[in-house]
């Protein structure tokens, strides 16, 4: 039985500080738009999806992101998100250098915990599409000369 428990200790130790565990190989990616009744149109995901804003998709750490905003009457707008390691990311794989080692660095490697992405919440504005073309100026009816004077 006390090899048992020292070999799952041996086992989950690597863990430990992994941002993997801490934090989670998924975040919560909120995304408003005003005006709010937006489609936001979300590619990098295992299933591609759609949602009305304001909504809230739920992304791997370690997606390649992009949202597409669009609404009738409406330019749409395209927000490539990137991926940046913050504070607590850098914490959790740190922790691996104490307790996780190589096993816990490539876990987070692979899984992205360590990553957050940038910008989130994802906050746009549209811009109302510009008229197609400008009207034309009705033609004005031409003047007549004077009659010649004799």
């Amino acid at each position: 039985m006390t090899i048992r428990l020292l070999l799952a200790v041996a086992i989950a130790a690597p863990c430990l500080g992994c941002a993997s565990v801490t934090r989670g190989t998924t975040e919560n990616i909120s995304i408003s738009s005003t005006p709010a009744g937006a489609t936001a149109e979300i590619s990098g995901l295992d299933i591609p999806t759609a949602c009305v804003t304001p909504c809230v998709v739920q992304a791997k750490r370690n997606a390649d992101i992009t949202v597409t905003v669009s609404k009738e009457g409406y330019e749409p707008q395209i927000i490539p998100l990137t991926k940046e390691i913050p504070g607590t990311g850098a914490a959790g794989f740190a922790g691996n250098v104490l307790l996780g080692g190589l096993v816990g660095m490539g876990v987070d490697a692979a899984t992205g915990a360590a990553m957050d992405h940038k910008p989130n919440p994802v906050i746009v504005t549209l811009q109302p599409v510009a008229s197609a073309a400008p009207r034309a100026a009705k033609p004005r009816p031409q003047k007549r000369p004077p009659p010649p004077q004799s």
